[in-house]
């Protein structure tokens, strides 16, 4: 997304100077060197990431409920080569691991706990995230009876809307959202949408690195925050167009 917008400024510019409006050509080559450096260099990314994140930067100890639901993010899937097994994706490791880690918490408590796992095939390789992920949790030793598995959401969107029921029909008095940190913000604006009071827990913290020279890793991670950027915009669009589906009263589950 933001190489793209620099090559587009680029090429806007090569062919305004082609045109000899200069002073037009000039500014875009400008406005792509400060993309350019406010991206690569770290600063852009930074400063993104802060904000989305700064509702979770600090942990906050977790008071458990009578019956507590974790519901775990999908973050994708991938096929090993030459038609191997499907696994999690890389960035899924440390949400699939805070989930464990908070499931021994939840039943060290006395509580009943359940494992919510959301997610379906997005990517078409047989397999729905949900399934994968619910493999790897009874691996780390969460309980296949104590697993809530939702393998049809396609997005963050379906992750809430198909979760409700779910949790509804367990009758879950404390609910909470594991994600990465730069995904919450996103993810709590959805599940709030349909009625779901949860508690955003952050599985990784992402932020820029700072360099003299640009650096591919920064391009990679702003465009994960114009993502969410994007997915919470839209979001407030369709509401002010009354195009999302009717909200569900708060706390309703």
């Amino acid at each position: 997304m933001t190489l793209d917008a620099l090559l587009i400024l680029i090429v806007l510019a090569i062919v305004l100077a082609l045109l000899k409006w200069r002073r037009c050509s000039r500014a875009l080559l400008a406005l792509a060197v400060i993309l350019l450096l406010a991206a690569g260099c770290g600063p852009l990314p930074t400063w993104l990431l802060t904000r989305l994140q700064s509702d979770v930067a600090v942990d906050t100890p977790i008071a458990w409920g009578q019956r507590n639901a974790i519901v775990l993010l999908g973050a994708g899937t991938v096929r090993v080569a030459n038609g191997g097994p499907v696994e999690a994706s890389l960035f899924a490791y440390g949400r699939i691991s805070k989930t464990a880690v908070l499931y021994r918490a939840c039943r060290q408590s006395g509580n009943a706990c359940k494992v919510e796992v959301s997610g379906g095939d997005a990517r078409g390789l047989g397999q729905s995230e949900a399934a994968i992920y619910a493999d790897d949790l009874q691996r780390l030793g969460v309980d296949a009876a104590d697993l809530l598995v939702e393998p049809r959401s396609m997005n963050t969107w379906q992750n809430a809307q198909f979760s409700g029921p779910l949790l509804k029909s367990w009758g879950a008095d404390r609910v909470l959202l594991v994600s990465s940190g730069f995904h919450l913000r996103r993810g709590m604006l959805y599940f709030t949408h349909f009625g779901i009071q949860a508690t955003p827990v952050r599985a990784d913290y992402v932020n820029g690195v700072w360099s003299w020279w640009p650096q591919s890793y920064n391009f990679t991670v702003v465009d994960l925050a114009l993502h969410e950027y994007a997915g919470i915009a839209r979001y407030r669009f369709y509401n002010a167009m009354g195009w999302n589906v009717q909200a569900t009263r708060a706390g309703a589950l």
